[in-house]
């Protein structure tokens, strides 16, 4: 059920003044008449108590009955039927007090029509007034729980895409380690304690939407030491980082996926060493560009071809943030894969920095 019309004072202030002036003009049009003070004061505080009380029935009746379309109908109807009783209770009540005053009497019969139409229009524009404000705040409630419901909705699927890309990752580092484990007992131990580094930092930035790209890199590095202790000297990195983009924000764990993708695509089919090069260029205030390149052969593309699901899963993660599709795009040569990422930053505040 929506919010009343009548909750607040504003409400009641400007339905008091109102109805204060009204009757003054009221009074006043009746002393036209020459009607006795006396009786036009009566007349004046009877009918527009009556009046105003009808049309606060009316503000608390669309509160729980709220007319549609096709039912608009209903506003005419109770309308008449208010403004009927409305003007049967007046002309009751002031009969009884002046029934001696032949001369009120009279113009009360002759006004007859002119009280009816006032009151009809009383009540008329009350519930005009009433089903507007009740229609704007439904349409606001309805509006505010379907945006409730795409956030929900959209911190799921994102939640959800992080947390496919780590299984992946986590399997192969146990079985590097199971590699490692009999023949380089202690490169077993030091990869297990720097998976346990890592993955610690995931959780804790699980709670994060995002980080600033220094963290992200720190976060970083702690994988590319994991993979350096799986594939020794033949996984080389560079990393060449502005100053400038080091405080820039990024969605937190963007670019593990990306950079285990290179991984896949420079390594997994050659045993020579592997440049894989990260770049972070932060001169454009309000974008961050960042690229990842490693080599690339297209004879095991084909071998390799199930590896897409990290890229696209960032393209898919950045369009739930920035509702943007030309964040990521990749280019190939003969010899070089490369994958370019825009982290816009004049809206990453509107991505809530926690959860």
């Amino acid at each position: 059920m929506v919010a009343p019309i009548t909750k607040g004072r504003s409400f009641y202030l400007a339905f008091i003044t109102w109805w204060m002036v009204w009757t003054i003009v009221h009074i006043w049009v009746l002393q036209e008449y020459q009607i006795s003070l006396l009786q036009s004061l009566a007349d004046a505080l009877t009918s527009n108590f009556l009046l105003a009380c009808f049309c606060l029935l009316v503000v608390n009746n669309m509160k729980y009955y709220l007319p549609r379309k096709e039912r608009y109908w209903y506003i005419l109807i109770i309308s008449l039927v208010l403004s009927s009783l409305y003007l049967f209770l007046v002309r009751t009540i002031l009969k009884f007090w002046f029934k001696e005053d032949d001369v009120y009497l009279t113009l009360l019969r002759q006004s007859f029509y002119i009280r009816y139409i006032t009151g009809f229009l009383m009540i008329g524009c009350m519930s005009m007034i009433s089903l507007l404000w009740y229609t704007l705040l439904e349409q606001q409630e309805n509006e505010q729980r379907k945006e409730e419901a795409e956030k929900i909705s959209k911190d799921a699927e994102l939640l959800k895409l992080r947390q496919q890309l780590q299984p992946h990752f986590l399997f192969n580092s146990l079985n590097s380690i199971s590699a490692l484990a009999g023949s380089q007992p202690e490169k077993a131990r030091h990869m297990i304690q720097q998976l346990s580094d890592f993955l610690r930092g995931t959780l804790k930035k699980e709670e994060h939407q995002q980080v600033s790209l220094q963290e992200e890199i720190h976060h970083l590095q702690l994988y590319l030491d994991i993979e350096k202790v799986r594939f020794g000297h033949r996984l080389q990195t560079s990393l060449e980082i502005d100053e400038e983009a080091t405080a820039m924000q990024i969605p937190v764990l963007l670019l593990q996926p990306v950079v285990e993708n290179a991984i896949k695509f420079g390594l997994y089919d050659t045993t020579d060493e592997v440049l894989i090069r990260i770049k972070a260029d932060g001169t454009k205030k309000d974008m961050l560009e960042i690229m990842i390149e490693n080599p690339y052969d297209p004879s095991t593309t084909i071998a390799t071809q199930g590896t897409g699901f990290g890229l696209a899963s960032i393209a898919r993660r950045l369009y739930l943030l920035y509702a943007r599709q030309d964040l990521i795009r990749t280019t190939k040569t003969d010899k070089l894969f490369t994958t370019y990422i825009l982290i816009p930053q004049y809206n990453h505040e509107m991505s809530h920095t926690k959860k």
